[in-house]
């Protein structure tokens, strides 16, 4: 068997960017871009006031009073200069005038008619925002490999952009296989079983960014699962549940082998999702993943989704793992490392963590119970205080509460 970081080595080896397209800057968000963008101005592009105030020339300043000559609003440029020893009323925004250097906000003052007085010390300089304060006209902004999250879209948008390329979005097809397995809305009958994988697996590519296929249920038959796995190769990868062991009845890997597929390895050294089998058909990634529901998700995050999240021009291709306190005795016997479902919470900037109780791999709940994969190594035991390695699957605990 090969070990969880050959196989993820292994596949991503694999692995090749897809092309780019045509987006609105809208529909870049959290997506890469494949190039350098270049601030075609300055931003922002002259002196400008920071606050609501009263712009005038430090220098000048003789005692704590001016005289207002004028009113500068935002939207407009003041093209004459300012006397020393007066002011000029300007909103956010607005460009300093000439003869000016400094503003004083309006809270920081008291009107009377047309005259000022500061309540206040004013420094020089205060409340201007200065020329290429925030990017220079020819910096690059935002490199080629960048996530385009919120923050990027803006500046993008302050920068002109309307459309950009980014790496387009991995269609990933996804095959059901088994004779027990009947669609979400049958009733099931004695010896069947919905097909709740075909739709968690789906629900992770669109998690992770890319779109699902869906290409239904292969029955337990050589030539069906054939036909099915061709229609999967229009898309750019395919993801196959059950099938993948070596019962009777399980025609997957003997299917891609019969269509010219290359099986590159077949099981991994681990607890759940041992029989996981990796091959290129038609220069397309084809993962068989096991059939019960906690081993398919499992070794999704772990195979799949960094697959997608390169072909997709990520960078950051994997969850990030931690250092968590056990909250219990947990323990190991096996000789594969066991991927344990856990309940993951910070506290006192510690993360702690309890496991999700009962670890069969048919059991999906012990999924939406955790937010974490707790790594046990073979015959390993661990008391309550011990510190175990925990993938992060959610990190929606982070973020606080709001009180009621």
């Amino acid at each position: 068997m090969i070990s969880i970081e050959d196989a993820q080595r292994t596949i991503l080896e694999y692995i090749t960017p897809l092309e780019t397209e045509k987006v609105s800057v809208f529909q870049g968000l959290n997506r890469v871009t494949p190039e350098d963008h270049i601030a075609p101005w300055d931003i922002p592009a002259a002196d400008n006031s920071a606050m609501d105030g009263f712009a005038f020339s430090h220098a000048a300043l003789s005692g704590d009073r001016l005289r207002v000559t004028g009113f500068l609003p935002a939207g407009e440029v003041g093209l004459v200069p300012v006397p020393a020893g007066e002011a000029i009323k300007i909103m956010t925004g607005a460009p300093i005038p000439p003869g000016c250097d400094t503003v004083v906000p309006i809270e920081d003052v008291e009107e009377d008619g047309e005259w000022i007085r500061f309540t206040s010390k004013i420094k020089a300089g205060s409340h201007v925002r200065k020329r290429g304060e925030d990017i220079w006209s020819g910096n690059v902004v935002i490199r080629a490999g960048a996530l385009l999250r919120p923050q990027e879209i803006g500046m993008l948008s302050a920068m002109g952009t309307t459309a950009l390329a980014v790496y387009r979005r991995a269609r990933v097809a996804i095959l059901a296989t088994g004779d027990e397995l009947l669609e979400p809305g049958s009733t099931p009958a004695p010896g069947k079983i919905i097909n709740s994988n075909s739709y968690s697996l789906a629900a992770q590519v669109l998690d992770v960014g890319g779109d699902p296929v869906l290409l239904g249920i292969a029955p337990d038959a050589l030539d069906a699962t054939c036909d099915k796995i061709r229609a999967g190769l229009n898309a750019d990868m395919l993801v196959i549940t059950g099938g993948v062991s070596v019962g009777d009845r399980d025609f997957v890997k003997e299917a891609i082998e019969k269509l010219g597929g290359s099986v590159t390895f077949w099981k991994v050294n681990m607890k759940p999702g041992k029989p996981l089998a990796f091959a290129m058909l038609q220069g397309k990634p084809v993962f068989a993943l096991a059939g019960n529901p906690v081993g398919a998700m499992v070794s999704f995050e772990l195979f799949v989704r960094p697959s997608i999240l390169k072909s997709m021009g990520h960078k950051r291709l994997f969850r990030p793992v931690v250092k968590a306190v056990l909250q219990e005795p947990a323990a190991n016997q096996g000789k594969r490392p066991h991927l344990v479902r856990g309940i993951v919470s910070l506290r006192d900037d510690r993360y702690h963590v309890s496991t999700t109780g009962n670890q069969s791999s048919g059991r999906l709940s012990s999924m939406i119970q955790g937010n974490g994969l707790i790594r046990l190594a073979p015959d390993a035991s661990h008391a309550a205080g011990d510190e175990v390695d925990v993938l992060l699957l959610d990190r929606g605990f982070e973020m606080g509460e709001t009180s009621q």
